[in-house]
């Protein structure tokens, strides 16, 4: 995969590697050497889960991180206000593992909520625990809530996830609706043999809801590094299953630097007024590199350029270690001058990350 084959335009004399940043301009913001600007950043609050979800970690779990290696609350809250106030961060997205899991999300929220500029907010969750937690997260100042779900179906859910608790997570939507954490996303990965016959039962379900369905390809992120490409559900394969239903045509907003392809849905009104629609994350298959505006940190404290990286870049050890706020600041500036223009899923010598979804985060 080239840059051109991203549609990346390259910075003349730019740098191909996280440790050499000859040629990069003098720009205070997370900028990469092929012309791309961070402002999205991830933020894993825990590698802990509650659900087993088959194509996530083995029904017994993980070895969980030691807490001491877990960034702590105000931690987390200083790498945020450096990326706010230092680095151009726009938007921050909580994730994990299952980030309802960190006893300190709403105070972590609320000191993010007090920054200047403030960030967008949102939290990508399981919906275990949404129905006691939704009211404490939008007093804290959290925005909105992205939620996976991947069928309505309670025989389904207790075979994919391992756990009896659909109820729970239906519960912790409409919590989440109550609240106003909205617009509620709903994330779906489909799986042959398993769930793939659901997409149009889950975008009527959610047309009806007033959510917005987000169907995404499954990932080479699973702990047993299982994936194989011909038997995953494709874009394609998910918009010709949408559209024994459903008219759909292409969304003409502007998609930026966006992970889903979103689609209008003929007919259908969305809670705001504007059009209903539904997106597809194709990752794999239609992949969207050469806009990507996402930075990552994970729940110890590494910098990832990308889902995929192979390589991290330790941020805890410079916070612990009594680095200021502007050198915490150029270290993450030097990781994200290094990051690759694509993630080289089709490239022969490919390699799945060591860590699996769990613990980078979403």
């Amino acid at each position: 995969m080239t840059a051109l084959d991203l549609g990346v335009p390259a910075v003349p004399g730019a740098a191909t590697s996280t440790t050499d940043t000859q040629g990069r301009p003098s720009d205070p913001r997370l900028v990469d050497s092929w012309g791309r600007v961070a402002t999205d950043l991830r933020v894993s609050l825990t590698d802990r889960c509650n659900l087993r979800c088959t194509y996530c970690m083995p029904a017994e779990g993980l070895e969980w991180m030691p807490s001491e290696q877990a960034l702590t609350d105000d931690e987390v809250v200083r790498l945020v206000r450096v990326a706010v106030e230092r680095l151009g961060v726009q938007e921050i997205r909580f994730t994990g593992g299952e980030p309802l899991l960190r006893k300190g999300l709403e105070d972590i929220v609320a000191a993010t909520a007090a920054l200047s500029p403030r960030p967008e907010m949102s939290v990508t969750t399981n919906g275990l625990g949404l129905t006691r937690r939704a009211a404490g997260l939008a007093a804290a100042g959290l925005d909105r809530v992205n939620v996976s779900l991947d069928t309505l179906r309670r025989e389904r859910f207790a075979e994919i996830t391992r756990r009896d608790r659909l109820d729970d997570v239906l519960g912790g939507l409409r919590a989440a609706r109550e609240h106003g954490l909205d617009p509620i996303k709903v994330n779906t990965v489909l799986m042959p043999g398993l769930n793939d016959d659901e997409a149009p039962d889950l975008l009527a379900w959610a047309l009806e809801e007033g959510y917005e369905l987000r169907i995404i390809e499954q990932m080479p992120l699973d702990a047993g590094h299982s994936w194989q490409r011909d038997r995953m559900i494709t874009a394609e394969q998910v918009l010709a299953s949408l559209r024994t239903r459903f008219t759909l045509t292409d969304d003409p907003a502007e998609r930026g630097g966006a992970p889903a392809e979103r689609f209008l849905v003929d007919g259908w009104t969305a809670p705001d007024g504007t059009p209903a629609k539904v997106g597809v994350i194709a990752s794999v298959t239609r992949p969207f590199c050469g806009t990507c505006d996402r930075t990552r940190l994970t729940a110890d404290g590494q910098v990832r350029t990308c889902l995929f990286s192979q390589t991290e870049n330790d941020l805890r050890g410079l916070l612990r270690g009594g680095g200021s706020d502007e050198e915490i600041a150029d270290a993450w500036r030097v990781a994200m001058w290094g990051k690759k223009p694509g993630h080289g899923i089709d490239d022969p010598g490919f390699l799945q990350p060591d860590r699996p979804m769990s613990a980078i985060g979403g």
